[in-house]
């Protein structure tokens, strides 16, 4: 066996093939953790996990913060790597420099690359990632291509023609076609904002638009949900938002992971964490307003569960990371149906039957 895989590797016209076992592409797969928690849980389904190389898509309705999101990933990236730089396309002008400011980016090591429709970004982008080479820290960011054109759209509006565009899809799909298989090759991560509409029924779903080339291609996609927070007085002083997990190669699809925005203090990083700590019993509720850590006989006040000094303890648990590993990440076993002789062997019966 292993002289024929000798020969094969040899043979081989691909210059990046290699034995799996030995493969740079699975064996040593970057991950960039975020100051977030529960970001981390939805992107990896593990608190100490992260954003991978890959495409991943938020997808909401207008204002669900689908760029504020967006931009805590390049602060992480840009961070863990000091020599990292983001390649910013920008098709809606949504995120002006101060988004960036305010999550503490530095714009010089950002190429701001405004676009007009799909065959641009395709152009530009396969020659950008056909200059990149494994080991340059790059990410990608694209906002968004829920309202990008097809370069046919705008020729027929110029011509004041009413006609259908019926390449756009098609385009879409030619995109991430291409870039697919540049993101794990290379290391590169590409997060990408886009729209959903609600298909018609009695129980309308969201559906991602952009047709089944983008959703066949990213690894993760979210559909970002909110629910106002409402102080005292009625007044709303932020959102709760619900990542759910739309398609993940690595958490458990329909996991609903929350996190929660505040006007005076944007991402609260703790945020999500005490849902699930009750959940798994980490946390109790003795009365309402009140919150008690596994072991501690101390109560806390519910503004005292968004401090670092609640969470630590909890976080550095084994069993509470065991439980949201057990909770959300896609086990490689649970890919397999484990059935014994006797079981196989009652499956045929039955059928059979």
């Amino acid at each position: 066996m292993a002289s024929i895989l000798n020969k094969l590797q040899k043979n081989t016209t691909v210059k990046e093939a290699n034995i799996l076992a030995d493969s740079k592409f699975f064996n040593s797969q970057d991950m960039i953790q975020t100051p977030v928690p529960m970001m981390n849980v939805a992107l990896s389904g593990r608190l100490d996990g992260g954003l991978t190389p890959g495409l991943t898509l938020f997808c909401g309705p207008s204002k669900h913060f689908k760029t504020a999101f967006t931009l805590l990933m390049v602060k992480a990236y840009l961070d863990k790597y000091k020599d990292a730089v983001c390649l910013f396309y920008d098709t809606e002008f949504g995120a002006p420099q101060g988004y960036f400011t305010s999550f503490g980016i530095d714009t010089k090591r950002v190429l701001h690359t405004p676009i007009t429709d799909i065959e641009e970004m395709k152009h530009d982008t396969m020659t950008q990632l056909k200059g990149i080479e494994r080991g340059d820290k790059v990410i990608i960011v694209v906002d968004s291509i829920g309202n990008m054109a097809s370069r046919k759209e705008v020729d027929d509006a110029e011509k004041g023609s009413g006609a259908a565009d019926m390449t756009r899809a098609k385009q879409l799909k030619s995109l991430f076609r291409m870039v697919t298989p540049h993101l794990t090759m290379k290391d590169i991560p590409m997060i990408v904002v886009n729209h959903i509409y609600m298909e018609l029924g009695l129980y309308p779903k969201a559906i991602v638009s952009g047709g089944t080339g983008i959703y066949l291609s990213a690894d993760n996609i979210f559909i970002v949900g909110r629910q106002q927070q409402k102080a005292s007085n009625n007044e709303v002083t932020g959102y709760n938002f619900i990542l759910n997990v739309e398609k993940s190669r690595f958490v458990r699809e329909k996991s609903k992971i929350p996190i929660e925005v505040t006007y005076g203090g944007g991402i609260d990083m703790w945020s999500g964490l005490l849902e699930v700590a009750l959940l798994s019993g980490h946390v109790t509720a003795p009365k309402q307003g009140w919150y008690k850590r596994e072991g501690d006989e101390k109560n806390y006040r519910r503004a005292e569960t968004h401090k670092k000094e609640f969470w630590k303890p909890i976080l550095a648990d084994p069993t509470f990371i065991k439980w949201i590993k057990d909770t959300y990440e896609l086990s490689v076993s649970s890919l397999i149906s484990q059935f014994t002789d006797d079981e196989v062997e009652k499956e045929y019966t039955d059928a059979e039957v």
